[in-house]
């Protein structure tokens, strides 16, 4: 560090806040993105319930009867979609079944994006730099891949319901 930040930057008073800081994070972060993410899958998921809620409604209804040739009803589609994410939903917030969860989450996500293949006009105002809001909510799944990937990584480390693990001071 250079200039006026180097005392403060050295200073004791900082490293000890710096550890506690970074301890409350390790203990509660994980807790956080998996309980956040949860909140963001049931929520997202129980508005598809109500046709006129639910922003990616007819885009999410377009995409799937496409890619199932319209074999399917427009209502079966969409309840599908929403009791699905409404599931990932719990699974995230109560913590339980993450293996199970994350395979579901994971193999939705591919689908998510198919509407910026399928529907080019509808997701971007100028391929490819230029999102429309469709494309901008569709494109957002990037951070919920990463927090999956996240969670995913850390399920050998932290269980919450079967093994309490807290990080040591100085790792």
């Amino acid at each position: 560090m250079i200039g006026p930040f180097k005392k403060i930057y050295e200073s004791e008073f900082f490293k000890e806040t710096d550890q506690v800081i970074r301890i409350w994070m390790q203990s509660w972060g994980y807790h956080l993105l998996r309980i956040s993410l949860g909140i963001v899958f049931f929520w997202f998921g129980l508005l598809k319930f109500f046709p006129d809620a639910s922003p990616a409604y007819e885009l999410a209804v377009n995409t799937i009867s496409t890619i199932t040739f319209g074999t399917l009803s427009d209502s079966l589609i969409i309840n599908a979609l929403a009791a699905w994410e409404v599931i990932i939903g719990i699974g995230l917030i109560t913590g339980r079944f993450m293996r199970f969860t994350l395979l579901l989450l994971f193999l939705q996500m591919p689908g998510t994006f198919l509407p910026a293949i399928l529907f080019p006009e509808v997701v971007f105002k100028s391929i490819p730099f230029v999102p429309t809001l469709e494309g901008q909510y569709i494109f957002k799944n990037l951070i919920l891949i990463s927090a999956g990937i996240v969670l995913g990584g850390a399920l050998h480390k932290v269980n919450p319901y079967y093994k309490k693990s807290k990080p040591k001071i100085g790792e």
